[in-house]
């Protein structure tokens, strides 16, 4: 259902910090022209929380008008507030979209059965589609494999997991555990190949904004298995891969989109522009790529 690559969108902003919808249908169409399988709206790499529910709304109808039917569109809609999901799902529920990626709860985190109970809530009070995301350097909780699975088990609507926990030794436990219909999708650029190898179907990414076609051909090679191919493209673009996180994501990110000419380099606050240092690491690795 969700093989291939997902962009996890960035949101463009305007000087005045107003969304640029101009730039953000811009960023789309980079995404069908690289061949991107579908992109998440509201993603953290959307800055997901500083936007308010008026802009989420306008964010989803201007991907929905951009996408133009060529890409299937998930929305996130985590939050540590379990009503709070529910009726950000409420809103998704208005448009034709493909999936809800609902992050783990942060700092009011609970334990792995709150996590159930949690997922559970949500599970039945929405007929969409439930990608779960693990990411315990940001919400400071590990789903654990026993836990996912309990959780799929539990939730008929719950059909993916992006796995950002970096633990590889657990993202193979859980791919020797889980049924064949719950898919496990690499939450890091940087371990396509080895959560592919182990039966992933393909990665949500950061890098894809900047370079869809680059990561869109490591994943069809993994999907032939042309594991030759994929590590030699691996190795080419890792540097740029990490790069985009020598500083809180998405700032990197913002600014090698605002070098090829995509969107403005600006966040919001609490985030800001990544220093002078690493705009020249940046710049310097740019310098490997074709001018777009």
């Amino acid at each position: 259902m969700f093989e291939g690559v997902g962009t996890a969108l960035a949101t463009p902003f305007n000087e005045d910090f107003s969304i640029d919808f101009e730039s953000y249908k811009k960023l789309i169409r980079r995404q069908i022209e690289g061949g991107i399988d579908y992109v998440i709206v509201l993603g953290t790499t959307g800055e997901s929380p500083v936007i308010d529910e008026y802009e989420r709304e306008k964010l989803i109808e201007t991907a929905m008008e951009a996408a133009e039917s060529k890409l299937k569109i998930v929305i996130g809609t985590g939050s540590n507030d379990t009503s709070k999901v529910v009726k950000l799902n409420a809103i998704a529920e208005k448009y034709k979209i493909d999936a809800v990626l609902i992050v783990n709860p942060y700092y009011n985190k609970g334990t792995q059965s709150s996590l159930v109970q949690h997922y559970k809530y949500i599970s039945e009070r929405t007929s969409l589609p439930i990608i779960l995301y693990n990411v315990p350097s940001r919400t400071g909780m590990n789903l654990l494999p026993e836990t996912a699975i309990k959780i799929n088990e539990s939730c008929k609507n719950v059909v993916a997991i992006k796995e950002a926990s970096g633990d590889i030794s657990q993202i193979a436990r859980l791919s020797a555990m889980k049924q064949q219909s719950f898919e496990v999708i690499s939450g890091n650029d940087d371990q396509t190949i080895p959560i592919m190898a182990l039966g992933g179907v393909g990665v949500i990414s950061v890098y894809s904004n900047a370079f869809p076609k680059e990561l869109k051909e490591i994943t069809t090679a993994m999907q032939k298995n042309d594991l030759q191919k994929a590590q030699a493209l691996n190795q080419k673009y890792l540097k740029m891969i990490n790069l985009l996180f020598e500083e809180t994501s998405p700032s990197p990110l913002k600014f090698v989109l605002s070098k090829l000419g995509i969107c403005k380099n600006i966040l919001r606050m609490p985030l800001a522009p990544v220093s002078e240092r690493t705009e020249n690491l940046l710049l310097k690795e740019l310098e490997n790529y074709e001018k777009y």
